[in-house]
């Protein structure tokens, strides 16, 4: 099992992303947009530098939904190998075995 604190952190740096999410697209465009002004663009990514860290989405790490563990992440599946594997030995996985050969 994770730390409680980074779990707790990871929680908050997904709040601050929801959160900012529109506000980051629209500067985001204003700054890549070559057909705006110079002066614009560089207020857009002034802007952009003024919001929090944390609500990037680039700072936000993929953990295991039961265990939290950060590292052997399935996306799919959104849970690590070893969970994954823990509970497709107990069989509460349909349609998933152990392989032999």
């Amino acid at each position: 099992m994770a730390k409680k604190s980074m779990l707790e952190r990871d929680k908050k740096r997904r709040k601050l992303s929801a959160r900012f999410e529109g506000k980051r697209a629209v500067l985001k465009a204003i700054v890549s947009d070559k057909s705006k002004p110079a002066d614009a663009r560089f207020k857009a990514s002034l802007a952009l530098a003024e919001l929090p860290r944390n609500s990037s989405k680039t700072r936000i790490r993929n953990r295991c939904e039961l265990t939290g563990r950060p590292r052997g992440y399935y996306r799919k599946l959104r849970m690590s190998r070893i969970a994954l594997r823990e509970l497709s030995l107990r069989g509460e996985i349909p349609g998933m075995v152990k392989s032999s050969w």
